[in-house]
């Protein structure tokens, strides 16, 4: 007996008593759900012509997605009748489950979760996961198509985030994670091209500015020669100025800098976010803070800062979770070596850097600065130069005000 496919409301309700829209498969008299992810009000059912009411405020997106979902079954069922026809209809509501979830937004979203872990891409993966978790949570299934992600989606997901007081800056990086995940869906062939929400004309993704805020020459000074520091905030202090002389080194790298890397007076530094390398002089000022260290020197392969000294460095997981760790660590007493040093600024591991480009300014030429902050693009170094350049604004409002 050949299997068929309808739409329909199933009267099982859930606690707030609405209905599940579904697909229902029969064979030999048989049935079988496949649920779309959405409840309604008996009122909005229409029984008659298997659709949703006009009444209800989305019924043409629910009737388009209801009409997708049925024909996609419908598609899949005839390969499977061509295949074999000997499925029960449960065996064919697991095959046609299967499919549906590899091409729904959460399947795609699995498969590009599970390659960054595989290429060990695990900031990323642990800030995209949350992002994704974000849309499940709006959503409230794991049924979402790409069909239904439109321009009312994106508003209405863009202000669920704002009243959960994410900034601009975090919901722009959701819709990213968005924005890439429907590109796969495209070139999956998954989803037709004309439906894509971004764009001028669309949702536009626009990053918000930022103010990089970095130290002055004389905070750093404090920094430098503030006392009464315990063992955990003198460490703090020394892996943060360590970064501060070297431009800026992020924190991941930092932790992960060998005795090895220092010969010659220079320091030899290969950049982990893009492998890049630099030598760089060991200036006077690095000396005490290598000295500090010195004594727990096992031999030259071996770490100069604690953090990876028991790391299992044949796991990138366990990397990470130190880095990880050790930063969090850092932060905390960086919070009380400021409060010694009278500095009122807020004093991070990520301000290091800020506080190299704020002290440089405009001093050192621009193709330098893109060598020392290992850019691999001068526009980059253009761009977040600019956020400590006030020369020219300065004399402009002078050269206005000052009558």
């Amino acid at each position: 007996m050949t299997s068929n496919a309808k739409i329909t409301l199933r009267r099982k309700p859930n606690k707030q008593g609405k209905y599940p829209l579904a697909v229902r498969i029969t064979k030999n008299r048989k049935s079988n759900y496949i649920y779309i992810g959405h409840y309604i009000s008996l009122k909005y059912w229409d029984e008659k012509n298997r659709i949703v009411r006009k009444s209800h405020p989305n019924s043409i997106r629910l009737n388009n997605l209801l009409l997708s979902k049925l024909l996609e079954i419908n598609k899949k069922l005839l390969e499977l009748q061509v295949d074999s026809n000997d499925l029960s209809a449960s065996q064919i509501k697991k095959k046609i489950n299967s499919t549906i979830e590899n091409t729904t937004f959460f399947g795609v979203a699995e498969a590009y979760l599970e390659e960054l872990e595989k290429d060990n891409k695990l900031s990323r993966l642990s800030s995209d996961k949350s992002r994704v978790k974000h849309v499940l949570n709006y959503y409230q299934s794991k049924q979402l198509g790409f069909q239904e992600i439109d321009e009312k989606f994106l508003k209405g997901f863009s202000s669920y985030l704002r009243n959960k007081s994410l900034s601009e800056r975090s919901i722009v990086n959701n819709l990213v994670v968005i924005r890439t995940l429907f590109n796969r869906a495209i070139n999956m062939q998954i989803v037709n091209r004309k439906l894509y929400p971004f764009g001028a004309d669309k949702i536009r993704i626009k990053f918000p500015e930022t103010e990089k805020i970095g130290l002055t020459k004389e905070e750093i000074k404090k920094l430098e020669s503030v006392i009464d520091l315990s063992k955990n905030e003198m460490h703090a202090k020394n892996v943060w100025l360590f970064s501060f002389y070297f431009a800026g080194i992020r924190v991941a790298d930092v932790i992960k800098v060998r005795w090895s890397d220092i010969y010659d007076g220079r320091f030899h530094y290969r950049m982990n976010k893009n492998s890049k390398l630099l030598s760089l002089k060991i200036s006077e000022k690095v000396k005490p803070i290598l000295d500090y260290y010195i004594q727990d020197k096992n031999n030259e392969d071996d770490f100069i800062f604690p953090e990876m000294k028991k790391a299992n460095l044949e796991d990138a997981k366990d990397i990470y979770a130190k880095t990880k760790t050790a930063t969090k660590k850092y932060n905390k007493h960086l919070v009380n070596v400021a409060n010694k040093a009278c500095i009122d600024k807020k004093v991070t591991m990520h301000i290091a850097r800020h506080s190299f480009g704020n002290i440089s300014e405009d001093k050192i030429p621009i193709q330098m600065l893109q060598k020392l902050y290992r850019h691999s693009s001068i526009s980059t170094t253009i761009a977040y130069q600019s956020n400590f350049i006030h020369k020219d604004t300065d004399e402009a409002l002078d050269s206005v005000i000052n009558f």
